[in-house]
């Protein structure tokens, strides 16, 4: 790469790198070592291809300040819990935007493909969730308790359970990434045509709306969840993918961070959704509306954490930064 364009394609990002050392007292220590990182693979770059050029001496001043802030802030303790979630997080889903719409898009498909599917073809549902499973939902429903299953297990196995297998579930998504993303693609359509067929065969015998209600329940966490590991999966096999000035297992190595810190993230978000499935989508007995609140409320949680947040977290760092 001609020394210009690779100035040209890194200029904005140093210049972002040097407001990060001159307000360093308002960036975690993440943030400082990510941008650190960043800044030696430049750095490594440039003494490789152009060790006489001042723009490797610019470089290794901007790594030398930055090496400085870093271990000046080195110290942690206990807060280092709390802004792993209000700051880190909010961070790398900022970086992961593109990530994330990807994975909704995957997600989004394949529930459109698992109804069309449903609608056109009596046996689809069957050979997706199995004849066992069938038979006992339609019974279920003969019976005027459609989502009679969630209430067939003590609460806390039920609870643990739910919550392993959530991580399980995610964990898989974000690893299969290592495939350049193909896996992770495969997982995400997998879950979403199984979404789309499960919740056509209840409204083709009417009892849609009830199981809308128990099933969006905890599954605006469980499915969100989901969605958001496919986003740290994609990560994962961008880095390896799509490499850009940076080496191949470099870039794959800040790949797998960032998805790692999403997929931690997610902690929260297991539990929660395991607990409602747990404890509260079995009571179909109370209010549509009580019910409809508790959907809406957690939809509105996913959102603003993890697509509003990171957006207003970024600009408020921005003005800061100005004055």
């Amino acid at each position: 790469m001609k020394e210009v364009s690779f100035i040209r394609q890194n200029i904005e990002k140093w210049k972002s790198l040097e407001k990060v050392i001159d307000n360093a007292a308002i960036h975690n220590p993440g943030e400082l070592a990510d941008a650190y990182t960043e800044i030696t693979a430049d750095l490594s770059f440039s003494r490789a291809h152009y060790p006489a050029s001042r723009i490797t001496l610019y470089l290794n001043s901007l790594a030398a300040a930055l090496h400085n802030q870093l271990y000046k802030n080195k110290r942690e303790n206990y807060s280092r819990i709390v802004t792993f979630w209000t700051r880190e997080i909010p961070e790398v889903m900022r970086h992961s935007q593109k990530e994330l719409l990807y994975s909704f898009l995957v997600f989004a498909l394949s529930v459109l493909v698992g109804v069309v599917s449903a609608l056109n073809d009596d046996t689809f549902v069957r050979l997706i969730l199995g004849n066992g499973y069938v038979d006992m939902t339609l019974e279920n429903i003969r019976n005027g308790e459609p989502v009679a299953v969630y209430g067939n297990s003590s609460k806390f196995p039920m609870f643990v359970g739910i919550t392993f297998n959530n991580i399980g579930v995610s964990f898989r998504t974000f690893a299969l990434g290592i495939l350049t993303g193909f896996g992770t693609g495969a997982i995400l359509f997998y879950n979403g045509v199984m979404i789309g067929a499960f919740q056509t065969f209840f409204f083709q015998h009417g009892a849609g709306w009830e199981s809308a209600l128990a099933i969006w329940l905890h599954g605006t966490f469980e499915i969100s969840a989901i969605i958001i590991a496919g986003a740290a999966g994609f990560a994962l096999g961008n880095g390896w993918l799509f490499p850009g000035t940076y080496s191949r297992g470099y870039a794959f190595r800040q790949g797998a961070k960032r998805g790692l810190k999403i997929i931690t993230g997610l902690i929260p978000v297991f539990i929660m959704a395991g607990f409602i499935e747990s404890y509260l989508t079995r009571h179909t007995e109370y209010p549509a509306s009580v019910r409809l609140t508790v959907i809406l409320l957690s939809f509105l949680c996913i959102i603003y954490y993890y697509i509003i947040l990171p957006h207003t977290r970024h600009h408020g760092k921005i003005s800061e930064t100005k004055d």
